[in-house]
């Protein structure tokens, strides 16, 4: 059992929120926010959209809570939808995304994430979990 650290309440704020050209995320808990070893964020992406093809060096665990996601990793294809949990392995080529209906869903990982586009080496870290 760890000393006395004291519990953190996490309200997101409008300043919590990055829009991409294909998502909007919202930071929740983060090192930013109080948290020391995970990060999570809430996803929201528009019907007929797709993010980049893009690498994680952290093992995600993403829970669609409305419409359906449709994933491509490493050659394979899943549907996961509302209700449904899909966990990313660390170091997985993927692309997210929708069909005729917009999706949201939960996000969790091990801080210090970075993303890494095809012939990246260096990544950046990821906005929203830092």
């Amino acid at each position: 059992m760890k000393g006395s650290e004291p519990m953190h309440v996490i309200t997101p704020t409008d300043d919590n929120v990055i829009a991409t050209a294909a998502a909007e995320m919202t930071g929740l808990a983060s090192p930013s926010r109080g948290s020391t070893e995970l990060s999570t964020w809430k996803v929201g992406i528009e019907p007929d959209t797709a993010g980049p093809k893009h690498v994680i060096d952290r093992e995600q665990v993403w829970t669609v809570t409305a419409g359906a996601l449709e994933v491509v990793a490493e050659g394979r294809t899943e549907q996961v939808r509302e209700g449904q949990t899909l966990v990313v392995p660390a170091g997985v080529l993927r692309v997210f995304r929708t069909t005729d209906q917009a999706a949201e869903a939960l996000v969790a990982m091990a801080v210090g994430g970075r993303a890494f586009l095809p012939g990246d080496d260096t990544g950046q870290p990821v906005p929203w979990a830092q």
